[in-house]
């Protein structure tokens, strides 16, 4: 199977669901508790926020600006679409571009917000590269897959080590952070209903009408499988891994 035809398949998928990663809006909501009330003179950067589902829960939490980066076109459209309907359309740029190349002046933005996403550049990579997108003393919030157990099972370990999934457990995340030059101000696991609910239970509906539509092409039935073993990984081992939430602050002693 070539690049481009797993992808084509992939963002049929993807698409067609409300959320391209675990996420539920009391986490959204509760990671915005831990940080100072946003006013409408400040400015949040969502970095790989699909169709914005987070994107409008910050919009409608928050009084600030909001911009929001994908890299996928079609997303930034949905996005656009749905944030016209919920009338919050004027606080939200969205557009397209490439979480480790972006292109903003240093020191544009009050928050950076990144949801499932820094997966794709690497927890250590993306807090480095984007700190300097912080005002000084400026917040970052992420979601970021972690172990849960500190024995996870063989499974669990195999089937992440073949999807190239960097995971580590929570300290090791504090400990990163603490690194890259941030200061902790809090975390949390996201809960299961972020998971199931809000995720899995949409992807295994579409995963059902997509191999219908593609019955008897291999290519295409393997992309879903690869996304159905996701969801039957997690159905038997929900207490090994997890998204977890990071707050941070911008540590100016640490320049």
């Amino acid at each position: 199977m070539t690049t481009d035809t797993f992808w084509s398949y992939f963002y049929e998928i993807y698409e067609a669901i409300p959320r391209q990663g675990p996420g539920d809006r009391e986490s959204t909501e509760r990671a915005l508790r831990l940080l100072p009330p946003l006013t409408v003179n400040q400015r949040i950067l969502d970095i790989g926020s699909g169709s914005g589902s987070q994107t409008i829960d910050l919009a409608q939490a928050t009084a600030a600006q909001i911009v929001a980066v994908d890299n996928h076109e079609p997303f930034i459209v949905q996005l656009t679409k749905r944030a016209a309907k919920t009338g919050i359309n004027e606080r939200i740029r969205a557009q397209v571009g490439d979480m480790t190349d972006l292109r903003f002046p240093n020191c544009s933005f009050d928050v950076v917000w990144s949801e499932g996403a820094i997966f794709i550049i690497g927890f250590a990579k993306g807090l480095a590269t984007w700190r300097r997108l912080l005002v000084p003393g400026g917040h970052m919030v992420v979601s970021e897959l972690c172990w849960l157990r500190a024995d996870p099972p063989a499974e669990v370990k195999t089937f992440f080590r073949a999807e190239g999934a960097d995971i580590g457990d929570m300290d090791a995340r504090r400990k990163t952070i603490v690194e890259s030059g941030y200061r902790l101000v809090g975390d949390f696991v996201l809960p299961a209903v972020g998971w199931w609910e809000n995720y899995y239970v949409p992807l295994r509906a579409e995963l059902e009408r997509f191999r219908v539509r593609h019955a008897g092409e291999q290519e295409a039935l393997e992309v879903a499988a690869r996304s159905q073993h996701e969801i039957e990984v997690y159905q038997k081992h929900p207490d090994a891994f997890g998204y977890a939430f990071f707050i941070m602050q911008r540590d100016e002693d640490s320049e």
